[in-house]
């Protein structure tokens, strides 16, 4: 009896043992060990732009993280398993990669929130404080977010008091340039973007002009006052929750495309992309030399015939991907490399833990008769 009822302690504490493990990797190592194999891109000194003169070649480069649609849930989508589920998996995807690539700074591009348009002021407020916690970073990193669709609404569903909301608790402005070490980023509002003289266009499409005109005053192509220049001129990178006009997503390719069925979609100005208008302003008064952006939920890379790229980044939770994935940068002012980092799939987690779940099931049946399953080997 003393035999028997240590061998049942025995298989309990080993069964337990086998759940706590599974649950720490699916959990918490396999961020670790899928974002490990990802590193940052390396310059090419072939593809500096020659025309650009650095001023200071001993600078460090810009290493930038891209994330986008986080689409934290409020009280009135989904289950809370499903909020909790989907908000611990972009904890640890990003509190990984931070912690194992260390970047120098973190964009967010648009929707942050799942429903922020339709949030209380309260529950507006509960939002940033989770947004803030799950996504915090070190001190030495930075974070900003573009607003999107989800945060404050389409363009004709916005309010001077969303718009201000927004921008006051995310230090999300409409239009704002971020100049680090000669590299600068430009962040706009895609909502803005309507050209139908708004409230909220007026003002985005002049802060626009006016970093159209830094830059090329400190280019050298126009005449302006010295306060007005830039420490060093570079090509911006743009940075947007929608994509700059295209037909569909037929064209993009990758593990992270859209389905065949959603590719042959057709997108619509002002809603799946911008207009072809404002996407050309935007290339004409900026000349970007990189386009991010999200809204899509998956993910796409395009070449302009100029050389400009654009990726388009896949949202970085599970309920809207099966297969996340973000962006790793490296900018100096004449130069710059992209490279994609995929996190663990759902699917993956899901098989692990049946595989498992499936393999502790069977130690458990076998080791709970073993003399029963010893004459039925030998049968």
């Amino acid at each position: 009896m003393v035999s028997f009822g240590g061998h049942k302690t025995n298989l309990i504490s080993w069964t337990l043992f086998g759940v706590f493990s599974l649950m720490v990797y699916c959990e918490f190592l396999i961020y670790y060990v899928v974002l490990f194999q990802c590193s940052w891109p390396e310059l090419n000194s072939a593809l500096e732009d020659k025309k650009i003169t650095v001023s200071n070649k001993d600078e460090e480069p810009v290493r930038a993280m891209f994330i986008a649609d986080t689409h934290l849930l409020g009280t009135r989508r989904g289950h809370w398993f499903d909020k909790l589920r989907r908000e611990w998996q972009m904890h640890r995807a990003f509190q990984s990669a931070v912690t194992l690539h260390k970047p120098d700074i973190v964009f967010v591009l648009g929707d942050v929130f799942d429903e922020g348009l339709w949030s209380s002021e309260t529950e507006f407020n509960n939002y940033v404080a989770r947004f803030r916690t799950l996504f915090s970073v070190p001190d030495n990193t930075e974070l900003h977010v573009v607003v999107g669709n989800h945060d404050i609404g389409f363009h004709y569903g916005i309010s001077p008091y969303l718009q201000e909301r927004f921008a006051t608790a995310m230090d999300a402005p409409s239009v704002q340039i971020l100049s680090r070490r000669g590299v600068h980023f430009v962040l706009v509002n895609s909502m803005a973007m309507e050209g139908d003289g708004c409230f909220l266009c007026r003002p985005a499409q002049i802060h626009l002009q006016q970093i159209s005109t830094r830059l090329k005053c400190t280019k050298g192509t126009a005449k302006c006052k010295k306060i007005q220049k830039l420490s060093q001129y570079s090509k911006p990178i743009l940075l947007q929750h929608f994509p700059m006009f295209r037909e569909s997503d037929i064209n993009c390719s990758g593990p992270d495309q859209a389905p065949e069925d959603e590719k042959k979609q057709k997108f619509r100005e002002r809603w799946e992309c911008l207009s072809r208008e404002s996407s050309d302003l935007l290339m004409e008064m900026l000349e970007p030399r990189l386009i991010t952006t999200g809204h899509t939920h998956h993910g796409c890379h395009r070449i302009y015939p100029d050389g400009t790229h654009e990726w388009t980044v896949p949202s970085f939770s599970w309920r809207n991907k099966n297969n996340p994935s973000f962006l790793l940068g490296v900018f100096t002012a004449n130069n710059y490399a992209v490279g994609k980092c995929y996190m663990p799939a759902e699917s993956t987690v899901i098989y692990l833990y049946l595989f498992g779940g499936a393999c502790i099931t069977l130690g458990l049946t076998v080791g709970s008769n073993p003399r029963r399953w010893k004459r039925v080997k030998n049968s």
